[in-house]
């Protein structure tokens, strides 16, 4: 959402909220502004700066651009933090206060590391685009070359039998569909045939950093088999298969190639230099955070598996463990 006067419109709100504060603190010499009793007087602005909040609130996380939406997680987790802060010494409970503290502190600091690996400035994000101008238009009218071409799990295992240098590239339609235990079996075969089988992890890949980690940690996928973006990004280029599965925004070349796209600029895995691609989607067309399709479908080198990918891992364990 991009309102006209969108800053004017933050700061105006702010203004009521500060002055609804100060009411409520110093009633008694508001209420000679305003002929009501101090504790009315309490009351209405208490209820005025809830409305107040709300809206401003909700203009903020509007504001924040499709990709960018995962920050507004660790913002609204912060923001609970001072909450529970502010209530601690309401109520004079050191231990609310602390605990409050805590979070809030926890997440402010993920969300700096997550505009930090998005390439977004904090404070235009946190302010829902203060001092920049409207975001730019999404390319869903764009027409790429080629199209996206289908394959089947027979197809990729047969790629996968044929490869040396695999990575795997997981996303958050991964944890959705709970594959990782399926996942997990197959980088485990694969490397019992001598294959060098890795993980390739974006900082913000799923809802929060670390979550496929945990996912990866929990299916028991060794440490040493799991790399950073900053750690597998130049090496793309000597695999022979990428898998990606449920992962869109966090693979888009459009984030290199498109100035007009709305995550350019993003740091992304460049999982298209591989030989081979294949990406692991419930459907055609759909998108990610950001609302865009991913120009690497359309790529030469890139097949799309289409299904559950909890399903499509199953089968694809299932055909491997035959082979062996």
């Amino acid at each position: 959402m991009s309102l006209p006067g969108r800053d004017a419109l933050n700061l105006g709100m702010i203004s009521v909220v500060g002055l609804g504060l100060a009411t409520f603190v110093l009633p008694d010499i508001a209420s000679t502004f305003v002929h009501m009793e101090p504790e009315e007087l309490r009351l209405a602005s208490l209820g005025v700066v809830a409305a107040v909040s709300s809206l401003l609130g909700l203009h903020l996380t509007a504001s924040i651009g499709g990709a960018d939406m995962p920050v507004v997680i660790t913002i609204l987790n912060s923001y609970s933090g001072w909450a529970l802060c502010a209530e601690g010494f309401m109520l004079g409970n050191p231990l609310l206060a602390q605990i409050g503290a805590l979070i809030g502190f926890s997440g402010a600091i993920l969300t700096w590391i997550m505009c930090e690996a998005m390439g977004r400035n904090i404070l235009t994000v946190i302010l829902g685009g203060a001092g920049t101008s409207a975001p730019v238009t999404i390319e869903g009218g764009t027409v790429f070359e080629g199209e996206a071409v289908t394959c089947n799990t027979d197809s990729v295992v047969e790629k996968l039998l044929e490869a040396n240098e695999i990575v795997i590239v997981p996303g958050y339609g991964l944890a959705v569909a709970q594959a990782q235990f399926a996942v997990a079996d197959i980088a485990k075969i694969l490397k019992a045939m001598g294959k060098n089988v890795r993980f390739g992890i974006h900082p913000v890949a799923g809802r929060m950093p670390g979550q496929l980690n945990v996912l990866l940690a929990e299916a028991s996928v060794p440490y040493d088999m799991v790399f950073e973006m900053e750690e597998i990004n130049d090496a793309f280029d000597n695999v022979d298969v990428t898998m990606v599965i449920g992962a869109s925004d966090t693979v888009s070349s459009a984030a290199e190639d498109n100035p007009n796209c709305s995550i350019y600029g993003m740091p992304v895995l460049r999982v298209w230099k591989s030989n081979n691609v294949i990406v692991m989607k419930r459907k055609l067309g759909s998108t990610g955070y950001a609302g865009t399709e991913n120009p690497i479908l359309f790529k030469d080198n890139t097949e799309v598996l289409l299904g559950d990918a909890h399903d499509s891992c199953v089968t694809i364990r299932s055909k491997l463990s035959e082979t062996k």
